[in-house]
């Protein structure tokens, strides 16, 4: 599918205006419910700095977080060595941070994703064994986007080629995943969930995790019939949640790439706005797999350039309002600290 010019678009995040966001503020909706952030970032780009103090100052802004899964994004590489292993530089910059919290009571990044290329073939194994090493008991896993769509420009730190969850070198190099005890993570773009259903029923023991609800595409010409858009993802997204070792991340909605354009406003959008606008394909992702394969996400500091931490979780927490008790427990907080052995939560 292409763009109507017949050329691959870029959408950029927005950056973060902390100003701007400070314009809206909101009474947080039950601040004693236990929270995981199941997946954000640490960076300093020229676009902003998204490190220790600026998450320390999200978590304590009213929401009762426990714990945070700092998820791979091509920060803080060796800048020297072998090639291969220059990537785990960003586990151990990773891995200070969350020694640095934890002696201040803060389990923050008490999970660690890392990155690695599983084309690579035997050096794999030297370089999962050196994620280990420098994680320790917080690295959990590795995330190797596969995101590629005819339409879409792709702006992360590792672009993926097409098919790339269908390339044998790389299923090669996934199964030595199993031997170390340590899950798969994907981002990708909803027209490519057939192909991780594909690699999810070739390898059934294996631990994967969706990103961000599917990764629907909103723009382009998924835009001209948002109608058929949806009917496909929807159809994609419950076949692959046939498959029993797959779970979810709920969020990574406040993006361009989605349709949305809230950064433009001249206030924030507020929790009501945000859950109105996610509803139909949260609702869709809990029901498909279930509050016990489901998390929710922050994704920030990417969708901070949409909403604030406090205003993300209260509409998540709108989102969930018709569920039981247990049921939020599992979005919340359970899946995310089953899935990541994290070890006691509540």
């Amino acid at each position: 599918m292409a763009t109507a010019t017949g050329e691959r678009q870029a959408y950029p995040h927005p950056h973060v205006n902390n100003a701007w966001l400070a314009r809206l503020r909101e009474d947080i909706i039950d601040p004693a419910l236990p929270i995981v952030d199941a997946h954000h970032h640490l960076w300093e780009r020229p676009s902003g700095r998204y490190l220790l103090d600026e998450l320390r100052a999200d978590l304590a802004a009213g929401h009762n977080v426990r714990a945070t899964v700092f998820i791979q994004c091509g920060f803080s590489y060796r800048s020297d060595g072998p090639e291969e292993l220059r990537t785990v530089g960003e586990t151990e910059y990773v891995a200070a941070v969350a020694a640095r919290a934890e002696a201040s009571g803060l389990r923050a990044c008490a999970g660690i994703v890392g990155y690695c290329d599983f084309r690579l073939g035997d050096p794999i194994d030297a370089v999962l064994e050196a994620h280990i090493e420098a994680g320790g008991s917080r690295f959990k896993g590795i995330r190797q986007s596969a995101g590629w769509d005819a339409a879409v420009i792709m702006t992360t730190s590792s672009p993926a080629p097409q098919h790339l969850l269908m390339d044998p070198a790389f299923r090669i190099g996934l199964r030595r995943l199993g031997r170390f005890g340590l899950s798969y993570e994907c981002s990708l773009y909803h027209p490519q969930l057939p192909e991780l259903t594909d690699l999810a029923r070739a390898f059934p023991d294996l631990p994967i995790l969706a990103n961000h609800c599917g990764g629907p595409i909103c723009v382009g010409p998924y835009r001209d019939r948002p109608a058929e858009t949806f009917a496909n993802w929807q159809r994609d997204l419950r076949e692959l949640a046939t498959c029993p070792n797959v779970h979810l991340k709920l969020g990574g909605q406040a993006m361009t790439i989605r349709g949305f354009a809230f950064h433009k406003e001249v206030l924030p959008p507020s929790s009501s706005e945000l859950a109105a606008a996610w509803r139909p394909f949260m609702e869709t992702c809990i029901e498909a797999f279930g509050p016990e394969r489901c998390m929710f996400e922050s994704n920030f500091p990417v969708d901070k350039g949409m909403c604030s931490y406090p205003v993300v979780w209260n509409a998540f927490k709108r989102l969930a309002a018709g569920c039981s008790d247990a049921e939020k427990a599992a979005l919340f907080h359970g899946t995310a600290a089953r899935f990541y052995r994290l070890g006691d939560i509540a």
